[in-house]
């Protein structure tokens, strides 16, 4: 299945919106390009918006951390919007969740690149208490 990505800009920030998988060939292939055009474009201040998002595999993965890795290069930054419980799922079980903050509510993800709003971030403690009640 093919990678859709679009994007737009909401209040200086740039937000894509993902749709399909995130795996290794051209899906990656894509998003890296993507990504290298707004990091050449000068884009700071980013959320991927991966609610469309169903499958991410180990280079998609490595994709989402090399764009972290380089906007805040750049003193940008990037933030995490509407995963599914699977995707949240694997960055907690590989530690990513530590790196990413993670949202449900894209006015929160852009309210937090802003220091004097008040944001609502995703509580990835509930979560895993969740999991393990569940599980």
């Amino acid at each position: 299945m093919a990678l859709d990505i679009t994007q737009r800009e909401r209040e200086g920030v740039t937000i894509v919106v993902l749709k399909g998988r995130l795996t290794a060939g051209p899906e990656c292939t894509a998003f890296r390009d993507t990504l290298a055009a707004l990091n050449q474009k000068g884009v700071q201040n980013l959320v991927l918006n991966l609610g469309g998002v169903d499958y991410i595999d180990s280079t998609g993965l490595g994709a989402l951390v090399m764009c972290a890795t380089s906007l805040r290069k750049n003193n940008g930054n990037v933030k995490l919007l509407n995963l599914n419980r699977r995707n949240i799922e694997l960055l907690v079980m590989t530690k990513l969740a530590t790196v990413f903050e993670i949202f449900t509510d894209e006015q929160d993800s852009v309210n937090s690149f802003y220091p004097d709003r008040k944001i609502k971030a995703f509580d990835i403690l509930s979560f895993v208490q969740d999991l393990k009640r569940d599980g």
